[in-house]
């Protein structure tokens, strides 16, 4: 599967060409995840908002690597791909999910709970 589909891919840079102007301003907008990918075989879990216009391989959201310190941050699409976990499982996309907080909401609740919890 892949990890993201061509809308999915659509809506993230969208969301990063009307972030980028604002970002680091007090307008900057505090977006919806569009997608959520995980680990089934370990705790690894991102909520991705946004990729970079100017290089769409770099997205960014809340990264939560298992480890009880959830952060906001950035991470490549390729490298993700190519992530095994330990059964040797790949990262995979959640098709089921409905993402409705938004990502402050969701950092805050990761931040409480040491965690991401959708």
């Amino acid at each position: 599967m892949k990890l993201l589909t061509k809308p999915l891919r659509a809506q993230l840079l969208e969301n990063g060409c009307r972030q980028e102007p604002l970002r680091g301003t007090v307008d900057e907008i505090d977006l919806v995840p569009v997608v959520k990918l995980f680990t089934p075989d370990a705790n690894c879990t991102w909520l991705l908002t946004e990729l970079d216009p100017e290089d769409a391989d770099i997205a960014f959201g809340l990264c939560d690597l298992g480890l009880g310190f959830p952060e906001l941050g950035t991470v490549r699409i390729s490298e993700l791909e190519s992530v095994r976990g330990p059964m040797g499982l790949p990262i995979e996309r959640d098709r089921y999910i409905v993402l409705s907080k938004s990502l402050a909401e969701y950092a805050s609740n990761a931040c409480n709970a040491g965690r991401i919890t959708t």
